[in-house]
């Protein structure tokens, strides 16, 4: 199958758009699949992922305003180029939003089955940057979405969500997770030393530091006695975080091995973003075998198992997770029990088994197709 694979982003972006183009890249060459990547090209000085398993069109792209690690791509020739000259059977929309747009109308052009995966809560993002136009952009999502042979969504919350608002033809397809990189063995104790000097109980935080990611609801963790808080990620909020969170240790981007050694080596994972379709970074904690504290909405209401994996919070609520960090500091037992459980729920979630999942969605996709040119 040939298959050309449009993206927003791309390593060495390091987000969650880009780390599941990647991942779906390397399943599809794995099964002897022929995949082609578009995407917008880095910012200036960032070399391309060298360890990309496919060729990598980048088309012309400028940093979005406000949020500079965020390339938005310009209009490009190369994009219908790409899919004429690779002889796309199918184009793969990862998270469509500009380039993906553009992506789905050349695919209509040519007539190529498109499959688009809904990655960002738009609707969020508008509350949180706008305080409005939420319902404009779900006009957007709806439009976009609906031109697509198949959109799939990352998880029941995501599906519920695009079901209510009128998006048609809609199946779930979560994510994988990398267990043989991260799992609890990785865990450095000289590490936790220089983290966490007077033996505290390190609660960490991984991810993009954005207003919606709302990281400033541990600023009440940061005073309980005996935690530290660590903060993983980098952003246009971190400024403004460094102030709001005192006693937190700020490591910056890690990836890799390095993300690995720092996830294990928490004894709790506290996220506070409500808008998320997934959270990848909680299946990674749970993989890393730690207790998971989350708000009760979006993607880890399918992931947190309440009272077996982690603790399930109010989302906005700073006093709760406050409180759910503190029963489980109190309790080492029920640290050692959810994280247990965790990682057993996470270790059947490759990403070889979710990309052979993808693989039988492009399968019925093509399949409808076909019947339809027949009738």
């Amino acid at each position: 199958m040939r298959v050309v694979i449009v993206t927003e982003s791309f390593p060495p972006d390091v987000n969650g758009v880009a780390h599941c183009a990647l991942q779906t890249a390397r399943h599809l060459v794995d099964r002897g699949h022929a995949p082609v990547v578009v995407a917008p090209a880095p910012a200036p000085g960032n070399k391309p992922d060298a360890f990309a398993p496919c060729p990598v069109v980048h088309v012309p792209s400028l940093p979005l305003p406000g949020y500079p690690q965020v390339r938005v791509a310009l209009p490009s020739r190369r994009l219908a180029a790409t899919l004429v000259e690779h002889r796309a059977d199918v184009v793969h929309l990862a998270s469509p939003f500009v380039l993906g747009v553009r992506g789905m109308a050349a695919a209509a052009r040519l007539g190529i089955p498109a499959v688009a995966v809904y990655q960002t809560d738009l609707a969020g993002y508008a509350r949180t940057y706008m305080g409005a136009g939420e319902a404009a952009a779900w006009r957007r999502i709806r439009a976009v979405h609906g031109a697509a042979d198949l959109t799939l969504a990352p998880s029941s919350a995501a599906l519920h969500d695009l079901e209510t608002h009128g998006v048609p033809r809609v199946r779930l397809w979560p994510r994988g997770v990398d267990t043989e990189r991260f799992r609890p063995d990785r865990r450095d104790e000289a590490l936790r030393r220089a983290l966490a000097p007077n033996g505290e109980l390190i609660v960490g935080y991984v991810g993009r530091l954005a207003p919606e990611k709302h990281v400033e609801l541990l600023a009440g963790v940061c005073g309980l006695n005996g935690v530290r808080v660590v903060i993983v990620g980098d952003g246009p909020s971190r400024p403004g975080l460094e102030q709001a969170l005192p006693g937190a240790v700020f490591l910056g981007r890690r990836t890799g091995d390095d993300l690995a050694r720092v996830f294990a080596s928490f004894d709790v994972f506290a996220h506070t973003g409500p808008f998320e379709t997934f959270c990848q970074t909680v299946q990674e904690a749970m993989a890393s075998g730690l207790p998971v504290v989350a708000p009760a909405a979006g993607g880890p209401l399918d992931l947190v198992a309440h009272g077996h994996t982690g603790l399930l919070v109010p989302p906005h609520d700073a006093a709760a997770v406050r409180d759910a960090v503190r029963s489980l500091a109190a309790d080492a037992g029920l640290r050692a029990g959810y994280g247990a459980a965790g990682r057993a729920t996470v270790e059947g979630r490759t990403w070889a088994a979710v990309g052979d999942r993808l693989l039988g969605h492009y399968a019925q996709v093509l399949a409808g197709r076909r019947t339809a040119v027949a009738a």
